[in-house]
């Protein structure tokens, strides 16, 4: 909203004028307006995450916001490994676990293991999706060392990997489960027991020899570490075990990477796995664990999804409020026609309630239960897809243009209804959860 609330006249709103009207207990109860809806917005946070939420937003507005048009025209133009060694020197790449492990405040992890992280993707999403899909990725491939709850995993990848960031060097993860043949299946239930599983791990002397692909892995090509999943043997889906696979390691190599209609600063990449050795020490929890680890790593980063959704709605939203204050039509701006004016204020609305459903979802402990992750997540990126439309029918014409940044939205929000699971898929976990409770 800061885009465009200094360039807007603010004349008394109808509270103040009625206030000096009332009584003392009266006018004390009109509560004042501390800046534009963005800040007032802020202000219902506990003071930690009101920090957290403005310096997100400035490191959004000084890095992301201005490379967003160029890297979505011409992805090769970003310097990928100069953003992430700058995101990582702020702390914003450590903050999975608390000081002294990582760089969260204990304060903001007092009000739930997941709201700063909303928080993050949602003001970096505002300004570009797919540079924040791009450092968020490595938060996804760092997930499952930490929902596996192995203090192993934790010494041995976790920690080196945050010292290493600290001293401004490149470590990069990804999160690999997606494969040619199954896509949405390996992350449903009842798809599982049909999934055609191509990467399979053979026990060996010392380790594993796993051989196949991955396919759609975002940030894949720049990848240090891989959190990926594999069968075992001739076994089927049961038998997923998680393995961290190390660029360099002979026989795995990067095979294609995608042109993809939105997000397009973040690659999706094909990873290939030809008889790739694996030592013992580099499997992630007990054989057979791997469902259990992928779905809890997913229920914990489906809401974030939501908050990449939310980004894209409200960055959308923005831009065409700021359109709609300065384009006219005859003599008058579009924002004083009443029919514009409804279509916003709908707009905002849903962003609102969107907001409401993500933070509520993220403002746990624990990672929330499947159905209300999922119901975040679809939600918030059917919001996303709509309020960027919607956003296209007001600018007419202008929305057309790249500059406007609006039809970009459009095509970064298509993607939030597909990974982390489909959105029908969503749906179906959220079902699954009611019948669970005998509905």
């Amino acid at each position: 909203m800061a885009l465009f609330a200094k360039k807007m006249e603010k004349p008394p709103t109808h509270l103040d004028v009625a206030k000096d009207k009332l009584a003392l207990i009266g006018r004390l109860m009109v509560r004042r307006r501390h800046g534009d809806f963005w800040e007032e917005e802020t202000r219902t946070l506990p003071r930690g995450l009101r920090r957290l939420r403005r310096r997100y937003k400035k490191f959004a507005d000084e890095l992301f916001r201005p490379l967003a048009l160029a890297v979505d025209r011409d992805p090769a133009s970003l310097d990928k490994e100069r953003l992430f060694r700058e995101y990582a020197a702020r702390g914003l790449a450590t903050e999975l676990l608390p000081w002294p492990l990582g760089t969260m405040k204990w304060g903001a992890v007092r009000q739930g293991g997941l709201i700063a992280s909303m928080l993050k993707t949602e003001e970096l999403a505002a300004a570009c999706p797919g540079l924040t899909v791009m450092v968020g990725a490595h938060d996804l491939g760092m997930g499952p060392l930490l929902v596996s709850g192995s203090w192993d995993a934790l010494r041995r990848w976790v920690l080196p990997t945050y010292r290493r960031l600290r001293r401004g060097e490149k470590c990069v993860w990804a999160f690999a489960i997606t494969e040619p043949g199954a896509g949405s299946d390996v992350e449903d239930p009842n798809g599982a027991m049909k999934a055609r599983v191509v990467t399979r791990a053979r026990k060996v002397a010392a380790g594993y020899r796993i051989s196949g692909r991955k396919v759609f892995i975002s940030g894949g090509a720049v990848a240090d570490y891989v959190t990926l999943f594999a069968c075992l043997g001739d076994e089927g889906l049961e038998s997923w075990t998680c393995f961290v696979v190390e660029k360099g390691m002979k026989g795995f190599s990067v095979g294609r990477v995608e042109k993809k209609m939105g997000q397009k600063a973040c690659d999706a990449a094909e990873l290939v796995l030809d008889d790739v050795f694996v030592p013992e020490v580099n499997r992630v929890g007990p054989e057979r664990a791997g469902w259990a680890i992928n779905q809890l790593t997913l229920t914990a980063s489906r809401p974030v999804v939501g908050g990449v959704a939310l980004g894209v709605a409200r960055g959308a939203f923005e831009r065409c409020l700021a359109f709609c204050c300065t384009a006219r039509q005859g003599s008058r701006r579009l924002v004083e026609f009443q029919e514009v004016q409804l279509e916003l204020a709908e707009m905002m609305t849903r962003i609102m309630a969107a907001r409401a459903l993500v933070w509520n979802t993220a403002l746990r402990y624990l990672p929330p239960l499947p159905g209300a992750s999922a119901a975040a997540k679809v939600f918030a990126s059917d919001t996303a897809a709509e309020i960027s439309s919607r956003a296209l029918s007001l600018m007419s014409d202008h929305s057309y243009l790249h500059s406007a940044g609006v039809e970009k939205a459009l095509r970064d929000a298509r993607v939030t209804r597909i990974y982390e699971g489909t959105n029908e898929m969503n749906r179906l976990a959220l079902f699954a959860d009611l019948m669970e409770d005998g509905l």
